[in-house]
C-alpha cells in the first residue's frame, strides 16, 4: 500500500461543551454541570480520533474557518496533535462556525444548537488534493454548507465536484451525513453515491437515503438496516456500506458478505454522553479498514471507540490509543448477539 493516510475536510467548527443534569422544558431554567471548549465537525473529528487512536497515523485537513479567536482555536489545536494543517485557509470576511453541545447526563442524549457563517462560503475550489500522499478522502457535512450543497460547474453539488476532485488525484472516498429529514438526505446524498468507496452512517441515515423505516417508532430495525444498506450498495460504488446504531452495526459489502456485530454494554455509570460517538465508530472502523484488519476487528474497534467515547462530553476527549479502546470494551463486555 503505497498511499498512507486521510485527508478530511468540509465542516470545522468550535464545540461549547455543555453538561446539563437534565435537558429544561422551554421557559425554564437549568444550571451547567461543566463546560469544555473542543474541535468539532466532521472535519475536525474524524482526523483527531484517528490521531488518539494511533499518534503515528497519517493526517491532513482541508477547511475553512475566520480570523478570529475561533479559528485560531481550531488551526492551532490539529497542529497539536500532529495533523497537517498546511491546506487549510482563513478569510477575514467571515467568522468561525461554532455549536453549543448540550449533553443531558440523566438520559445521555445530545442536543446541539449551531452557528454557521463561514460553513455557507467553503466552495470546491477550497479543497486542493494536489500532492497528498493519503488513502482516503473522508468528507462531510452536506445540509449545511450552502455553496457545497447547490450546484457547482454542471454538477448537481459541490460534494460531487469536490468526490471526483478527490478519485482525480488518486484517493478513496468516504462521506458523513447529517441526520436531517429522509427527503432531504435522498436529494443530497444519493447523487454522491456513484462517487464513493465507503459510507459509514447511522440507522436513522441509511433509512433517508433509501427510502425505507429503519428506526420505526424510535426503535432499530435491524433487519431494515440490512436491506437499506444493500440498496445503498446497488446504487453507489461503494465496497462497503456500515449502518451503525445504539445496539450495534449492520456492514454489508459488494461482494454479498454481511455482518452483524453487537456493540459494547457500557455500564451506565460511565456514560457521560453521546456527543461524537457515530464520528468515533466512523474513525475506529476506517482506521481498522486502512490497515488491513479483517472486517469484523474493524467494526469491533469501531464500537470500542464508539464507546470509550461516550466517557466525555466533548466528540473527542476521551477516545485512546487502539488498543486502550478494545481493551476498555472488552472489559466491559458486548450486547448480546443481533
Amino acid at each position: 500500500m503505497s498511499r498512507r493516510g486521510v485527508i478530511t475536510g468540509g465542516t470545522w467548527c468550535v464545540d461549547r461543551n455543555l453538561q446539563l443534569a437534565s435537558w429544561p422544558q422551554e421557559n425554564s431554567w437549568a444550571p451547567v454541570e461543566e463546560e469544555l471548549l473542543c474541535g468539532g465537525g466532521p472535519g475536525y473529528n474524524m482526523a483527531a480520533n484517528l490521531k488518539s487512536l494511533d499518534p503515528t497515523f497519517l493526517c491532513e485537513a482541508i477547511g475553512l474557518v475566520g480570523e478570529d479567536g475561533d479559528g485560531e482555536f481550531l488551526i492551532d489545536t490539529a497542529k497539536a496533535l500532529g495533523i497537517d494543517t498546511s491546506r487549510f485557509q482563513t478569510t477575514s470576511e467571515h467568522r468561525t462556525d461554532y455549536t453549543l453541545a448540550f449533553a443531558s447526563r440523566d438520559t445521555g442524549r445530545r442536543t446541539h444548537i449551531s452557528s454557521f457563517n463561514v460553513a455557507d462560503y467553503l466552495t470546491p475550489d477550497h479543497f486542493d488534493f494536489t500532492g497528498t500522499g493519503a488513502r482516503l478522502a473522508h468528507l462531510g457535512l452536506p445540509g449545511i454548507h450552502a455553496a457545497m450543497d447547490a450546484p457547482f460547474g454542471g454538477d448537481p453539488s459541490g460534494w460531487i465536484t469536490v468526490l471526483k476532485k478527490a478519485r482525480a488525484a488518486g484517493l478513496l472516498t468516504n462521506m458523513e451525513l447529517l441526520s436531517m429529514p429522509a427527503e432531504r438526505i435522498g436529494k443530497l446524498i444519493a447523487p454522491c453515491l456513484p462517487y464513493l468507496d465507503l459510507l459509514i452512517v447511522n440507522d436513522h441515515e441509511i433509512g433517508g437515503l433509501c427510502g425505507l423505516a429503519t428506526v420505526p417508532g424510535d426503535v432499530t430495525d435491524v433487519d431494515a438496516c440490512a436491506n437499506a444498506a444493500r440498496r445503498a450498495l446497488e446504487a453507489g460504488s461503494m465496497e462497503i456500506v456500515a449502518v451503525h446504531f445504539p445496539t450495534g452495526a449492520v456492514v454489508a459489502t459488494r461482494d454479498g458478505q454481511e455482518i452483524r456485530s453487537p456493540s459494547v454494554a457500557v455500564p451506565p455509570s460511565a456514560l457521560k454522553g453521546a456527543n461524537g460517538a457515530g464520528d468515533a465508530f466512523a474513525a475506529g472502523f476506517v482506521y481498522g479498514w486502512h490497515e488491513g484488519w479483517p472486517l469484523e476487528d474493524s467494526v469491533r474497534l469501531a464500537h470500542a471507540s464508539a464507546a470509550a467515547s461516550l466517557r466525555d462530553i466533548t466528540t473527542t476527549g476521551a477516545v485512546t490509543s487502539w488498543r486502550t479502546c478494545l481493551d476498555l470494551a472488552n472489559g466491559w463486555g458486548w450486547r448480546p448477539e443481533l
